[in-house]
């Protein structure tokens, strides 16, 4: 290389941002990801037996799914073309499959192709990859923030692996920090720096698991301070540091499962977790009408009759939202959530219509008893409709001894505790005086 070339490289690599330059080079150096990459799981032994065919990697920015595609193409000894779906079309992908197929040819050489935001390919952009990844054409490697289960063809997920990414934890953040101000080559490592180990934690922690941030503040924070050497203190490291965004989209798998976390902190009565859930997904931008409506539904799913004053508190909760707005209604929607994460639980009267609309879906209709029938019209004396039927509030204790269904049917079944304890005591000598009810108990004690 001449001087000039050494000269440009040189330039190239001072204007790359640390994040960049710190990219692993080798797989012992890259860090995270041990669930499906240390000694004897699933990729570690794909590379180990050179079997690489096609791969999805999926999960949140800066946890490594570029720089493991640079390191399989290294490995596997493939040369490396990456496309990125957004600006890449059918032709883009023609013109690099040609190539990898004359390569393999010519020089038995293959190809690993890295497709970044796969999911944006359409599907005919998607079928186009099957043929030449089903007979060996290219390996390739496909990155998505998105659950490929959901955004990527079905087709081409049964011929790959998946890989779900984790983000990066706190130790590991905290070791590429620690590199970084030791590498004299790629890194900080030629300015003394005193990095302060709250600081450091601070920014293993603000970063959510993406090495990039937190290599981003530590990098603004060291060539932004005079001082030598530079104190990396906690408040240098707080400057150093924009409001995190977070990640979270209202379409995607975030969505659903930060919804799904919400629901089952509040259905297993923590109500800390529940209101860590709800802002969270306040801070992601999420509709509050679909918040408090989530709220109405749990309120009768998973509290029901054990604390009836569970549904109106989430029904003014849903008013209150429309009336009051952000940011004043997330007061309105933490009081529910807590209300009902510390509630009596019982899903008596989820299962009881659940099993109720399963007998309709499935069995014999029901008939209406004649005695149950509307009686109101002309006619309806003569068919008989009404006979028999006991006005309930001329009954001792306003019970009728009647049947109401004409099957021996049992679906709601108070539990013992809340309020649906005193249920359960009344609704006990209730149905001892209905004789569909009281049949089917006494044949359920004779079993």
């Amino acid at each position: 290389m001449s001087l000039f070339a050494a000269a440009e490289a040189e330039n190239r690599r001072q204007a790359q941002p640390l994040a960049l330059r710190m990219r692993p080079q080798t797989l012992t150096e890259f860090v995270g990801q041990q669930h499906f990459l240390g000694e004897g799981k699933l990729l570690h032994r794909l590379i180990k037996a050179d079997r690489l065919s096609a791969l999805l990697f999926y999960g949140p920015p800066g946890t490594g799914k570029t720089t493991l595609a640079h390191l399989l193409a290294t490995e596997t000894r493939c040369s490396f073309r990456q496309l990125n779906a957004v600006t890449s079309g059918v032709k883009d992908l023609r013109a690099v499959i040609d190539e990898s197929r004359d390569s393999l040819a010519t020089e038995g050489l293959r190809t690993l192709l890295f497709v970044d935001e796969i999911h944006r390919f359409n599907k005919t952009q998607q079928d186009a990859l099957l043929p030449d990844v089903e007979d060996g054409t290219v390996v390739l490697v496909g990155a998505t923030t998105s659950n490929p289960f959901f955004a990527v063809n079905s087709a081409l997920v049964s011929r790959s692996r998946v890989f779900e990414f984790q983000p990066l934890g706190i130790e590991d953040v905290t070791q590429l920090l620690n590199r970084a101000l030791t590498d004299q080559d790629r890194g900080l490592g030629t300015i003394p720096v005193n990095l302060h180990s709250d600081a450091a934690r601070f920014l293993a922690e603000t970063c959510d698991g993406d090495a990039r941030q937190a290599l981003s503040a530590l990098e603004i924070g060291v060539l932004s301070c005079d001082d030598r050497p530079v104190e990396f203190t906690l408040e240098l490291a707080a400057e150093s540091v924009q409001r995190k965004a977070v990640q979270y989209d209202r379409d995607g798998d975030a969505h659903y499962d930060a919804i799904s976390a919400l629901i089952k902190s509040i259905r297993g009565s923590d109500p800390d977790a529940g209101i860590y859930w709800l802002a969270r997904m306040l801070e992601g931008g999420e509709d509050v009408r679909f918040l408090a409506r989530r709220l109405v539904i749990l309120a009768s799913e998973d509290v029901g009759n054990a604390d009836p004053q569970a549904l109106p508190l989430a029904i003014a909760a849903m008013q209150a939202c429309e009336f009051v707005g952000l940011p004043e209604c997330q007061l309105n929607l933490a009081q529910t959530v807590a209300y009902l994460a510390c509630a009596p639980k019982s899903n008596a009267a989820t299962v009881a219509i659940g099993e109720a609309r399963s007998d309709v879906r499935e069995g014999r209709t029901v008939p209406v008893p004649m005695h149950l029938r509307d009686s109101h019209y002309a006619g309806a004396k003569q068919l008989g409709h009404g006979d028999g039927y006991e006005y309930a509030h001329n009954s001792e204790g306003g019970v009728a001894a009647q049947d109401y269904l004409g099957v021996e049917r049992e679906y709601y079944r108070p539990v013992d505790r809340g309020f649906e304890r005193e249920m359960a005591k009344r609704l006990e000598s209730i149905r001892a005086k209905l004789p569909s009810a009281h049949s089917a108990k006494q044949e359920g004690d004779n079993e």
